[in-house]
């Protein structure tokens, strides 16, 4: 005798409880979070669109985006690189200290960018622990210049790539990597034909995510940058020299300069939402068809 399907109730709080929590949650969302975003766009058109064009054309606002993009850049790069390692190691392999390097990706989430900073200090400063016994004699100068500035925003973004693929190719199984390498394709054909495709998504989720967190940064490198003026001002130090000069220009300057990152947040958002859409569908499609397998 087939089984009756039984109707899954579903529950329905009275309204007495939906409508206080929903307001609730729209009223805290225009004040905390859409009330400065609308805030920073007023303060930077008050004294006319000529104030952006003009905080832009600025050499020192020039020289910080450069080293904004350069430094958000290479972070993405070397996290690419550090991801799709530390992802393949933790859903293929059981090796020991598994668990240890789970927990230590998360690290920096745990860690305050300014303690992130002066740890690159202690170590590569002038008077460090590593520094002058690895460079010696030889002037390579880490903090207050780019290097320095490179690895506290690397570090601040470690997780981020990695956190996003891990539990992307936990999804997908091995199966289809097991089947290439059966089929004789090397290592580099299997990443290439069969993993990557599987994981592209997942891995420009966690790519947008990294870059938007290493343009905004700004206590790490604000201790390892000694904030020079043409030379270690990134953007977000850069914002903060115009807003504490106390002049209208210069505040409104900063606010401009300040609507340019919100463009880049807000843009980053979409992006966010389409490619958390487009994850969410190939692991969903992945668990039809591994479900299909199954029944068959």
């Amino acid at each position: 005798m087939a089984a009756v399907p039984t109707r899954q109730i579903v529950r329905q709080d009275p309204w007495y409880v939906r409508v206080p929590l929903i307001l609730f949650a729209v009223v805290f969302l225009a004040v905390m979070v859409v009330g400065p975003l609308v805030n920073v766009f007023a303060q930077g058109l008050a004294l006319g669109v000529g104030v952006v064009w003009q905080a832009l054309s600025h050499p020192d606002a020039r020289h910080a985006l450069m080293l904004t993009l350069i430094a958000a850049a290479c972070a993405v790069a070397a996290n690419v690189l550090f991801g799709l390692a530390a992802a393949w190691s933790i859903a293929r392999f059981r090796f020991p200290g598994k668990a240890l390097l789970n927990s230590l990706i998360d690290l920096p989430f745990s860690v305050s960018p300014v303690i992130a900073g002066l740890i690159f200090v202690l170590l590569f400063g002038a008077y460090g622990f590593v520094g002058p016994l690895v460079f010696g004699s030889t002037r390579i100068d880490i903090i207050f210049a780019l290097p320095g500035i490179l690895l506290a925003t690397t570090f601040v973004t470690v997780p981020f790539i990695a956190r996003e693929l891990i539990p992307v190719m936990e999804a997908l199984g091995p199966e289809e990597e097991e089947a290439a390498r059966i089929l004789g394709a090397n290592a580099w054909q299997m990443f290439r034909h069969v993993t990557l495709p599987n994981i592209k998504w997942g891995l420009l989720y966690g790519v947008l995510l990294c870059n938007a967190r290493a343009i905004g940064e700004f206590g790490a490198v604000n201790v390892v940058s000694g904030k020079l003026a043409g030379r270690t001002d990134t953007l977000p130090l850069h914002i903060e020299k115009l807003y504490q000069g106390f002049g209208a220009v210069q505040t409104a300057s900063a606010f401009a300069l300040a609507s340019i990152l919100c463009c880049l947040a807000l843009a980053t958002l979409l992006l966010k939402n389409y490619l958390e859409w487009k994850t969410h569908e190939q692991l969903r499609e992945a668990a039809k068809n591994g479900t299909s397998t199954d029944s068959r």
